[in-house]
């Protein structure tokens, strides 16, 4: 991103105006860039495009592969919507790569062109010139479903309100560097009313395949597919190296002087042309790294890695019976001592003088071989089992130790994943009795940790609060232990609020209620066993919602167990910075005053359905305590809370929020006293006394989470 960083065309630029900053793609010579072009057309005229309102801007970066030569970028989604029956407003979005010897080139194999409408026929547009107004039209699909809306399904795109075209391949077609979607120049039929009104939009985009899934409300309202992917779709990209003059370039003859601006710099990687020109650079079989920088490929150890994980067992064979050895560009698998065979396709047999005695012995070999897998199989389940505590934990009355065999048949193979983080994954299950769980896998266990763990697991168990998620077991004849959990059907409060999961509509008094409950539930926590326990990650995504919306705190078994006012100090401080306690981050010490801080940081999220995000300033948090104080927290309140009794229950929560967070922590709530003080508020909400149970106006999940919409100047008024 700084000079010297970067090969000319390859600059990363950032822009600090979005929160979080967004990457972008640096233009050179004047590219890349997106265009608009917004234009009108009548049934009688067709549309022409070149003379349309423009409009250019950089193109946002999302990902990039060094191995594989791949960029992914987003790129704008076209429209076409019916003002009425004869006229209709366009907007073509065109990704300009570079008309010659561009450094990026479209992905005919990794991309395809969907369209999304009642009646939409997308066509791929490409060497759309300024100045030549000229086209040419790739591939294209339709759908036209003939006010048969009915007939639509989500999931692939099937010509019933969306279709799919592949792209040509490279040695079909000159690289594509200038590309777009667009529309038939007219409709095949005159719109209906209904299509005009309900359905009065057509959707074309190039996008990267099996990046964007088809749901049925994509076909309704204005612009409404186009507003909720306003950041584009993901493309992939390939990338080439050309000279640094921009001519093209290719692969330098072997033995002879290579140009000043050659890009393979590393000594174990190779040189591979491009089609349409330019080349890229690889690492050698055996070496991984950058190729583009000294000493950037690396011969790795195959020896190591298959030790790593199954897959790269797989990927590096040799048998048990085998010896493997490292070597340069390789390996060597060989069979052991008194052995032979082939090693790395598991072919190592006994080598036995008399041929008489082959078929005794062979017998016997694959009899000690079976008892010797099983015997290694039983000890290395008991070795897991001892490591993780199995003979502390089989005395604990309130949870069941789980075989590993059993555990396979509860998640029905680990089909169903239902969660993914930084420990690993988190899997659905279904117990004898059809009790739906939660299966997660825990940190892994060393003999240093085995106390630790221990005690974590049995004050878990101790637990037993509506508002804290059960433990029901553990199975530790694995390598990282695998805890079972009770399921909340509804995920976490960040899904609710934010996430795949999301809510539209959210009642005051299920929000008061689902932080009346955490609550409950964190001073059940801080007061409930001889230990106290520091729950130290309070965050949304660590409060599940049960079908009712009862909550639920989860997590806490990974903090310490800490003597009742003893406090220890950490050198290495985790949790999310979005909720983390300043006090903390700073001296290393959590105390119950700083899950009080976090839980501050999550009742701003139910009053502004805005998710916390971390910067130096913590600006997320002084802006709403400052509006707060100015008697301006309204100002802040979800715009989807429009009763001015309900703005009036939150202003009273913000005023709670307040409290939890001071920077003195003395000043700071207990999380009894906040529990208190959000039940004289909900007390003060009518229609709650009339309910049995947290409720929310419930509608369907929209596909895409919300992007925030003039965050920039709320900050800055407040």
């Amino acid at each position: 991103m700084t000079p010297g960083c970067f090969r000319p065309g390859f600059r990363v630029v950032c822009n600090h105006s979005f929160l979080p900053p967004r990457a972008f793609l640096a233009n050179t010579r004047g590219f890349p860039y997106q265009q608009s072009y917004i234009y009108t057309v009548t049934a009688s005229s067709p549309a022409d495009y070149g003379s349309g309102v423009k409009a250019k801007r950089r193109v946002e970066l999302v990902d990039l592969s060094v191995a594989t030569s791949e960029v992914r970028v987003r790129a704008a989604v076209s429209s076409r919507c019916s003002v009425n029956a004869t006229h209709f407003q366009g907007k073509i979005e065109i990704t300009d790569l570079g008309k010659k010897n561009s450094l990026f080139l479209l992905s005919a194999t990794l991309n395809v062109l969907v369209g999304v409408g009642s009646s939409v026929e997308p066509i791929m547009l490409s060497e759309f010139g300024d100045t030549e107004k000229t086209m040419a039209f790739r591939p294209s699909c339709k759908s036209e479903m003939m006010d048969n809306q009915q007939f639509a399904a989500n999931g692939s795109c099937s010509t019933l309100g969306c279709c799919l075209a592949v792209l040509p391949l490279p040695t079909q077609t000159p690289p594509l560097t200038r590309f777009g979607a667009g529309f038939m120049p007219r409709p095949r039929r005159p719109p209906s009313t209904w299509e005009t009104t309900t359905t009065p939009c057509s959707y074309g985009m190039v996008v990267e395949s099996s990046r964007y899934n088809f749901s049925t409300p994509d076909l309704y309202g204005h612009e409404g597919l186009s507003g909720r992917l306003s950041r584009g779709v993901p493309v992939a990209l390939d990338f080439v190296i050309r000279s640094s003059a921009g001519t093209s370039s290719s692969c330098p003859v072997e033995d002879r002087q290579r140009p000043a601006d050659y890009a393979c710099l590393s000594g174990n990687s190779s040189c591979h042309n491009a089609a349409g020109g330019g080349y890229v650079c690889r690492c050698w079989v055996h070496y991984h790294g950058n190729p583009y920088i000294a000493n950037g490929c690396q011969d790795i150890n195959e020896c190591e890695l298959r030790k790593q994980s199954d897959e790269l067992s797989l990927r590096y064979p040799c048998s048990s019976d085998g010896i493997c050895k490292n070597r340069v560009e390789g390996y060597d698998c060989r069979c052991k001592s008194g052995m032979k065979g082939d090693a790395i396709k598991g072919h190592c047999s006994e080598k036995f003088p008399l041929p008489a005695k082959v078929v005794v012995s062979l017998a016997a070999f694959v009899v000690a071989c079976v008892l010797m897998v099983m015997s290694r199989q039983l000890l290395k389940l008991k070795r897991f089992y001892e490591q993780n505590g199995g003979p502390v934990l089989k005395g604990v009355k309130n949870i069941r130790i789980y075989r590993r065999k059993q555990l396979k048949q509860i998640t029905n193979n680990y089909k169903h994943v239902i969660g993914e983080g930084h420990f690993g994954k988190v899997y659905m299950g279904i117990l004898e009795d059809k009790q739906q769980v939660a299966i997660k896998i825990s940190i892994k266990i060393d003999k240093h940790m085995k106390k630790e763990f221990t005690d974590e697991v049995i004050i878990q168990s101790e637990m037993r609060h509506k508002n804290i998620v059960r433990l029901l077991g553990c199975c530790l004849e694995v390598k990282a232990p695998m805890l079972v959990y009770e399921y909340a059907a509804r995920g976490s409060l960040y899904d609710v609020l934010f996430g795949l999961k999301r809510i539209d509509i959210i009642s005051v008094d299920t929000r008061l209620g689902i932080a009346i409950g955490s609550a409950e539930g964190l001073t059940y926590m801080h007061s409930a066993v001889e230990s106290t326990i520091r729950h130290g990650d309070v965050k949304s995504a660590n409060i599940l919602l049960d079908q009712n919306f009862t909550p639920k705190v989860l997590d806490f078994g990974t903090t310490r167990l800490l003597a009742r006012g003893k406090e220890e100090k950490t050198d290495h401080v985790i949790g999310d910075l979005s909720y983390i306690d300043p006090i903390y981050m700073e001296e290393g010490v959590i105390t119950q005053k700083s899950d009080v801080y976090s839980f501050g940081v999550i009742l701003i999220e139910l009053i502004t359905r805005r998710p916390a995000v971390y910067d130096d300033q913590r600006r997320y948090v002084a802006n709403f305590v400052q509006a707060s104080l100015n008697n301006e927290a309204r100002n802040f309140v979800d715009t989807a809370i429009t009763s001015e009794a309900d703005i009036k229950l939150l202003e009273m929560t913000s005023k709670v929020a307040v409290e939890c967070l001071k920077p003195n922590i003395e000043e700071r709530l207990d999380m009894k006293q906040v529990e208190q003080r959000l039940n004289q508020i909900l007390e003060q909400s009518a229609p709650y006394n009339q309910k049995t149970s947290y409720q929310a106006d419930l509608s369907p999940a929209p596909n895409d989470i919300p992007l925030l919409k003039d965050c920039k100047n709320e900050v800055h008024t407040s």
